[in-house]
């Protein structure tokens, strides 16, 4: 079993969502991100609560063993580009979705 956290862009959730359900059927502990269908972006929140949520998603790849990248169609934005070099920075087990769609 691996704890993973899910990045990526939440224009591309109900992919997330369903590659988490494929994920954690396999026997691993996904983190995802928090969701709310009112506030589809970070744009939605003040400056302060983008900060919190951000400082909580490092929280969250922190305690991972890895981070799954859901990058649709080979999309990876800077946000989820600051994630992935996070978690190099703490030596995490880097996935792609795009790499584990073609199994």
């Amino acid at each position: 079993m691996k704890i993973i956290t899910v990045c990526g862009s939440l224009r591309f959730y109900d992919k997330m969502m369903d590659i988490t359900e494929r994920m954690e059927l396999q026997g691993n502990c996904m983190l995802v991100p928090i969701y709310n269908p009112n506030k589809p972006n970070k744009d939605a929140y003040t400056e302060e609560e983008g900060k919190i949520l951000d400082k909580m998603h490092k929280e969250r790849i922190k305690l991972s063993d890895a981070i799954l990248v859901v990058n649709v169609d080979g999309y990876v934005g800077n946000s989820t580009k600051g994630e992935i070099e996070y978690a190099k920075s703490l030596k995490k087990e880097i996935i792609y979705y795009t790499d584990i769609n073609k199994k």
